[in-house]
């Protein structure tokens, strides 16, 4: 671990990967073993990067195994406004398919903690069914103004990156810190060493 950041803080300043070199590194590491928590940490940093554009702010995470009856929280992350302690987003991830019953569950979960969040997302890493696509999009109207939608997680980076494209580093950077901050249950040594060495090897293409 220590050679390998090494490696990456002596060749920093000498490349910038693009945005599309940044989604192909995400989306490799992503597809490794064990990673079913990479979800989170992908949106949790796309906040913490453009949370001064947005203004909003992801609360702190909570652990991987925590259910959410134990934590109180509505999904796997929160986003409240800057200097807000209002939720009013919730992000849910799912490495399935995303079906009627989870957004049926959501619903059910809102109504238990009554609190009128503005948008509640899933993320998933599977194909998107349109049915269920048009079976959330139906709640806004059934929740009095609650949106429920249905994202694909590497599409929902893509749009992000070209979007704040200026800041498409600092979003690189903060993965990696939340990334290597997860405790070893969540995220595996080998899994964290991977994705330092696919980033120095990408960075190490890019500038040749």
């Amino acid at each position: 671990m220590r050679s390998l950041l090494a490696a990456l803080k002596a060749s920093k300043g000498t490349t910038s990967l693009s945005a599309e070199g940044i989604i192909s590194l995400i989306e490799q590491h992503a597809k490794l073993k064990n990673s079913s928590r990479l979800p989170v940490l992908i949106v949790a940093a796309v906040y913490k990067a453009a949370q001064d554009f947005l203004g909003e702010q992801v609360l702190p995470l909570e652990s991987h195994n925590a259910a959410d009856k134990q934590t109180g929280a509505l999904g796997d992350l929160e986003i409240t406004l800057i200097d807000d302690h209002q939720v009013v987003t919730c992000y849910e991830m799912k490495a399935k398919q995303i079906t009627k019953d989870d957004i049926d569950i959501a619903l059910d979960k809102i109504i238990h903690y009554g609190t009128h969040i503005h948008n509640y997302i899933f993320i998933t890493t599977q194909s998107i069914d349109q049915e269920v696509t048009e079976y959330a999009a139906r709640m806004y109207d059934r929740t009095g103004g609650i949106e429920i939608a249905v994202l694909d997680c590497i599409s929902f980076l893509r749009y992000f990156l070209h979007l704040f494209y200026r800041i498409r580093i600092q979003f690189l950077e903060a993965y990696q810190t939340l990334l290597l901050s997860e405790s070893e249950s969540a995220v595996s040594q080998p899994l964290k060493e991977a994705f330092l060495a696919m980033r120095h090897a990408a960075e190490s293409n890019e500038s040749d």
